[in-house]
């Protein structure tokens, strides 16, 4: 299958009855189409390609896992993403938007459709747990403290941390950091959450805390998610479709059952053997 192989479409989100997905996303694409696409990306570090035109998609509402050694370029395309770093070549568009190359402003109103957890928490550490959360949503989105406490607090209840809407990042342990980080990400309201690497900062004792509330978010609600991750179990219980790269090349791509049980290119089966 090639990367660029659309994903299946044919669960298009709907409004949102009793008991179904629950809504997380400001202004979900209505037709479960496109929603990221690469195309021939190139970003290079000196004189090193990280990227090597890259193309692949993403569809609304799916969930990709990208696997592969450290230094394949995972991910070098959630900072592409984040505007953390600027392509050398080609185009990037988000929601039918151009994200690379555009004009500053634009580029500013496509970011707010991207949300991203970071390997480490990257919390305010002067700012209370529930500030922490609606600050973005305040001064970005323009809502009201009132709006955004509201947003905030069932976010700390879905992610298990009602309780600690008053307490600073410091008394947290670092699970509990993670998933105030991921309660502030969804505080805004993003089409897309990028996921990096969230467990790596962890103490083994606390990743399975962590990747229940990821395992909750995929599976309750319809947002799109694009993670990069070396959990592999968490990645065939959440993916859609898994892309293994090597090199700045995605060298193959399917279904999690594919590859993790029957992978064609070589170079996965010796990445999935030293890592399962």
């Amino acid at each position: 299958m090639s990367a660029d192989t659309p994903l299946d479409t044919s669960a298009t989100p709907a409004d949102t009855a009793p008991g179904e997905k629950a809504d997380h996303t400001a202004n979900p694409p209505v037709d479960g189409g496109e929603l990221i696409r690469f195309d021939k990306v190139t970003k290079r570090f000196g004189d090193n390609t990280v990227l090597d035109g890259l193309d692949f998609r993403v569809d609304s509402g799916k969930h990709v896992t990208l696997i592969g050694p450290s230094g394949s370029g995972k991910t070098t395309i959630l900072r592409l993403l984040m505007t953390l770093a600027k392509p050398d070549e080609g185009t990037i568009t988000v929601a039918g938007e151009r994200l690379h190359p555009a004009p500053e402003k634009q580029i500013r109103e496509v970011r707010k459709k991207i949300g991203m957890v970071f390997q480490q928490f990257n919390l305010f550490p002067n700012m209370k747990v529930l500030r922490n959360i609606t600050e973005a949503p305040v001064t970005v989105l323009g809502l009201s403290g009132d709006e955004a406490e509201a947003r905030a607090r069932e976010l700390l209840e879905m992610v298990g941390l009602a309780d600690k809407c008053d307490a600073y990042p410091s008394q947290l342990s670092g699970g509990q950091q993670q998933r105030v980080a991921i309660a502030r990400a969804l505080a805004m309201r993003p089409q897309v959450l990028l996921l990096d690497e969230v467990t790596s900062a962890l103490d083994p004792e606390l990743v399975t805390g962590v990747l229940d509330v990821l395992r909750d978010i995929a599976h309750t609600t319809d947002i799109t998610m694009l993670c990069v991750t070396h959990e592999m179990n968490f990645a065939r219980d959440i993916s859609d479709q898994v892309l293994m790269f090597d090199s700045g090349h995605v060298i193959e791509s399917g279904s999690p059952d594919r590859i993790f049980t029957d992978p064609e290119h070589e170079r996965t089966r010796e990445f999935l053997s030293a890592i399962l």
